[in-house]
């Protein structure tokens, strides 16, 4: 008879079959990835992760929403560092940067476009809402100190398109970090002091 498993149990297994996932669905690809070689991976019997996750789709769920969060975590830390509207719009970029090379295998499993059988959950609907929010919070903070006129929804885009091209760049090997954050401090000047009232 299997064991009862408690709360933390099950919590700490999900943790550990969604950080091995992780990193194979990021090696070798999503479609590449099974169940039974996330059990090899993780030392189990081929039946034992289904007594956590429905499917292989629930895991790049589970995988996708935890990659959100951290990455929402990171952004929000990072906002929270800085009272100067600029630095703070700088920091939150820099922020972003640094998760997307500390954490290249969740961050390319966040953007990596999944066509999946089944729905985002809501909780993958939540943390990438989170990340979104986390993202645009700073263009606000921008209009709302009079640094910058316009539509927090462009201005949010604009910012966000900047950091993902240096963020791709960076990830390519065709720059280094320092060089992606000092580009990427000018790129947010220019772009700031277009948008100056």
């Amino acid at each position: 008879m299997p064991r009862v498993l408690s709360d933390a149990d099950v919590a700490g297994f999900r943790a550990r079959l969604c950080h091995a996932a992780e990193q194979l669905f990021a090696e070798h690809g999503i479609e590449a990835v099974t169940m039974r070689q996330l059990a090899v991976a993780l030392g189990v019997s081929p039946m034992t992760p289904y007594r956590y996750f429905r499917d292989k789709d629930e895991i790049i769920d589970a995988v996708r929403t935890s990659a959100f969060n951290r990455f929402a975590d990171a952004l929000e830390a990072a906002f929270d560092s800085r009272s100067d509207p600029v630095e703070r719009s700088i920091a939150v970029g820099e922020a972003y940067l640094d998760f997307a090379v500390s954490h290249s295998r969740a961050y390319a499993l966040m953007f990596d476009v999944i066509d999946l059988k089944s729905p985002p959950s809501e909780g993958l609907l939540a943390a990438g809402d989170r990340a979104k929010t986390c993202q645009f919070r700073h263009v606000q903070g921008l209009i709302d100190a009079g640094v910058i006129t316009g539509d927090v929804s462009d201005y949010g885009n604009i910012f966000w398109a900047i950091v993902y091209g240096f963020a791709g760049l960076l990830l390519l090997g065709q720059m280094t970090p320092d060089e992606a954050r000092r580009l990427h401090r000018l790129a947010c000047l220019g772009t700031i002091a277009v948008a100056a009232p």
